[in-house]
């Protein structure tokens, strides 16, 4: 599905983070999008085979998923923006590591 709702990812960060209010999803987000860096890192330096790289997907989806389930109690944005929505996960994660936002939207 294309992302054609939002004309740039400028214009989509703020939906993005309208729906990653609640800390504990932003946490999750964080730790599953953590967890997916690691993992890459490790699946390439140790070169493995192919059925392994479903880890990436599951690991990081997995957490996000449970985070918008019972926490934010809404659908992941993944369903109607995918690209965007996999972007803001990574910006979401470098902004809290730079301290530019934090796991307290409130405070953000």
């Amino acid at each position: 599905m294309a992302d054609s709702t939002f004309k740039s990812f400028k214009e989509f960060y703020p939906f993005y983070l309208s729906e990653h209010k609640n800390k504990t999803s932003r946490i999750l987000h964080f730790i599953g999008t953590f967890l997916v860096l690691g993992l890459l890192v490790f699946l390439l330096l140790a070169q493995k085979e192919a059925r392994f790289w479903i880890a990436l997907p599951l690991t990081g989806y997995g957490f996000a998923w449970v985070g918008h389930a019972f926490f934010e109690k809404n659908k992941p944005a993944t369903f109607k923006h995918p690209l965007w929505s996999l972007r803001g996960d990574f910006t979401l994660f470098f902004d809290i590591l730079r301290g530019k936002r934090g796991f307290d939207a409130a405070k953000d």
